[in-house]
């Protein structure tokens, strides 16, 4: 390529390699580019990351790219690692525990620098097999308890606890949480502070203040649990806060279904957003996650450890903010 650019080979390494400085010419720069092209140019990776030692692949690990919230936080992800010269590969573990380790293996064979994870429940071993392989990773929207590694998260509990204050506020008093059955702890805590303010305000909790819901089975273990407490005339509730915007989708069509009017009839909150809403007659109130500041630190963390593996393990709290809708309004009595 220096012979048919008429250039010095070093140049050539400096124009290719974007190591361009004020002893390269434009003239020079022209010459190689219009060369590269005219040859067909592609760089060699291989060879590269054999020198660098680096691949300038970063992995990224969600639960479900389905859903709203992990493909919004895929692409932000994908624009940082971008403006860094890394390329995203993004696998989708769907909550299991074997796919999820399948991803592990094939990012550590494709010889990933780092990776960006959202684990899935009993998946310790497999993040203890990164640590043992010196791969670093950064874990986003959850955390593993036993796990001591870089993570970034929002508070959970206390956004939950301030949602469930906000509906006491506007008059609702027989809120029901919507949840998973899980043993992950940032939805853990949202239920925590759903329920610390139940106490707090000595309201009675009885064993439909949280309808856990399984993963696999939403639409229907939601129709089923609905149809009861809404024909209870006693105890029917006047407010339901849902702790992920599945759940959310999933519920607001079978009230609607029921006939059930927001927020005359019952006043709803959602975790998360999605465009899904938009569908709905009333704007909904949710809880709004800073999907551009995760996104972002995430990248700028896991590049930290690629170039400095002995750097301090940071866990990042973000805060989380309520977007009020129409589907909130204060109760009328």
């Amino acid at each position: 390529m220096a012979l048919k650019a008429g250039v010095s080979i070093a140049s050539v390494s400096y124009v290719l390699n974007n190591k361009i400085d004020s002893r390269i010419g434009k003239d020079t720069i022209e010459k190689v580019k219009r060369a590269a092209e005219e040859l067909n140019y592609r760089p060699n990776n291989i060879a590269k990351s054999l020198k660098t030692q680096r691949t300038n692949i970063i992995g990224l690990i969600v639960a479900d790219i389905a859903n709203p919230y992990f493909s919004q936080i895929a692409r932000i992800i994908e624009d940082e690692a971008n403006k860094i010269g890394y390329t995203l590969l993004i696998g989708s573990s769907d909550e299991n525990p074997e796919k999820f380790e399948g991803l592990i293996n094939m990012f550590c064979d494709r010889q990933a620098d780092g990776l960006i994870i959202a684990p899935v429940e009993n998946t310790e071993k497999y993040l203890h097999k990164l640590q043992k392989q010196k791969m670093p990773f950064v874990l986003i929207d959850r955390y593993l308890p036993k796990i001591e590694a870089d993570t970034i998260q929002i508070n959970n509990y206390e956004i939950s606890y301030n949602v469930t204050e906000y509906l006491l506020k506007n008059g609702y008093k027989n809120i029901h949480l919507i949840a998973y059955q899980t043993q992950l702890q940032h939805l853990l805590q949202r239920t925590d502070g759903f329920m610390d303010v139940l106490k707090k305000h000595q309201l009675s909790q009885n064993k439909n203040n949280v309808i856990s819901i399984h993963k696999d089975h939403i639409d229907q273990e939601i129709s089923s649990r609905f149809d009861l407490i809404f024909q209870e005339n006693d105890s029917k509730p006047d407010a339901v806060f849902f702790t992920s915007n599945k759940l959310a989708v999933s519920g607001i069509k079978k009230l609607m279904k029921l006939g059930i009017n927001i927020p005359n009839d019952l006043a709803v909150v959602a975790f998360d957003e999605t465009e899904a809403y938009e569908l709905f007659a009333t704007p909904i109130t949710f809880v709004k996650q800073p999907l551009v500041a995760i996104g972002t630190k995430a990248v700028e963390i896991l590049y930290s450890k690629i170039s400095n593996h002995t750097l301090p393990i940071q866990n990042i709290v973000l805060r989380a903010e309520l977007h009020i809708g129409q589907s909130s309004e204060p109760k009328l009595n």
